[in-house]
């Protein structure tokens, strides 16, 4: 197959030649029997998603696997981390073997199963990290999302542990006792609104134990969902000391603030902008955007969340938190990051493929768009502007707080190790 007319990184037009799941060569004027016109498409690595909810097994209303990668293709991505808090928990080597044997046989990329940490989540037991690391699925990553591990003690253990295989543990930082019934950031707006607040020092406490736990042991740690000022902060000390500490921010704390829940297009209280962690302020906002462009932040990770209809539309105090976010990801890191000039494409690709596969230690994502490496592609149209529309996600679930807003870009191709699973912007 050639593929004409990229741009790769958003440099000058050239084709690709893919044969074999491999890019075989590069260059102008490339012909042969099988075409695709990118029409001068930005062609960028293959998107990995550190952080995504796929559901399956036990809540198969939301998202499927086959639903998630869909939805995953559709917004570039070959490669996404699927979370562990399932029905039942993504704890042991016969479940995350399920799970991943699920992304074999229906993805529509490759599916990573993420391990708990803890047994069933619950804060109180170390998960079977050695077999779920020997297992099929060969997890690196393991995290309690959803949930913290906030016990000091266990979360020493799971650090030390995960050493011998050169894992990782993705901390979702939240000390619970100071966002017990928490509802949105605590500030100026939470205050008007009545909500009970969630202080960014409940995040910002939990990074900073974390960090100094990873320094004593010599482990990796990697901190989900950055969404503070302060966290930033905390983040750039200690990569100024040279520990083993990596970070991601997801596109809605990029863009979104605490003041669409008084004020937004679809009114107050409206749980479409109910997320854990909450949205914050514009401060917030500006801080993580700097982060993200000098590198204190790694990566963009999606936290992708899929809820079906009845968990969202309903009273704020009741609703689920979460936003999906796969196929707006792109769109959303244009608008955040490239549009303000705070990144070029070569540092898109950057934190949206190559740091969370090297995070991931994933060998065959993330790789440069070279002849020799695996023909994981996304041809990317960032001149387009349209308006989200929901209805026409391949998601089974549509609680994006994006609906209606116009937002830049279209993924407009995605191959998988040289198979297209999207062309002109529909699933193949």
């Amino acid at each position: 197959m050639i593929i004409k007319n990229v741009r790769i990184l958003g440099g000058e037009p050239v084709d690709i030649r893919v044969a074999d799941g491999l890019i075989a060569e590069i260059g102008p004027g490339l012909e042969g029997p099988e075409t695709v016109d990118g029409q001068g498409a930005v062609a960028l690595p293959g998107l990995v998603d550190l952080h995504t909810h796929l559901r399956e097994p036990g809540r198969e209303d939301a998202e499927t696997v086959q639903s998630g990668t869909q939805s995953a293709a559709r917004g570039g991505y070959t490669a996404v981390h699927a979370m562990a808090n399932t029905s039942p928990v993504a704890d042991t080597a016969g479940v995350v073997e399920q799970v991943w044997r699920l992304g074999r046989e229906f993805g529509h990329c490759d599916v990573h199963p993420v391990g708990a940490v803890t047994v069933g989540l619950e804060g109180r037991q170390l998960a079977e990290l050695g077999a779920m690391a020997d297992s099929a699925a060969r997890v690196r990553v393991f995290s309690d999302d959803g949930k913290c591990v906030d016990d000091a003690v266990l979360m020493r253990r799971a650090l030390e542990y995960v050493k011998a295989f050169d894992g990782v543990v993705a901390q979702h930082a939240q000390e619970p006792r100071l966002t017990s019934g928490a509802q949105m950031n605590e500030g100026v707006v939470s205050g008007r609104l009545g909500l009970t607040g969630w202080p960014a020092v409940a995040e910002e406490a939990i990074i900073a134990r974390d960090c100094l736990l990873a320094a004593h042991v010599g482990s990796r740690l990697h901190v989900c969902h950055v969404s503070t000022a302060g966290s930033v902060e905390i983040l750039r000390w200690a990569k100024s000391k040279g520990w083993n500490v990596t970070a991601e921010v997801t596109p809605h704390h990029l863009l979104l603030t605490d003041d669409l829940v008084e004020e937004s297009p679809v009114g107050a209280y409206n749980p479409i902008y109910k997320v854990n962690p909450p949205l914050r302020t514009r401060a917030d906002v500006e801080a993580l955007r700097a982060a993200l462009a000098d590198g204190t932040i790694d990566i963009v990770a999606t936290d992708h969340a899929p809820h079906p209809v009845e968990d969202k539309e309903t009273e704020w105090s009741a609703a689920a938190m979460g936003m999906v976010g796969l196929e707006t990801a792109l769109s959303v890191v244009q608008e955040a990051m490239v549009k303000t000039g705070l990144l070029d494409w070569e540092g898109v690709a950057q934190r949206m493929s190559v740091a969370p596969a090297r995070i991931g230690r994933l060998a065959g994502h993330g790789q440069p768009l070279t002849p020799g490496s695996p023909a994981n592609i996304t041809l990317y149209d960032p001149s387009v502007r349209t308006k989200v529309d929901p209805s026409a996600f391949a998601s089974k679930s549509r609680n994006t707080p994006y609906e209606g807003m116009s937002l830049p870009g279209r993924v407009m191709a995605t191959f998988l190790r040289g198979r297209p699973t999207v062309l002109e912007g529909k699933l193949v």
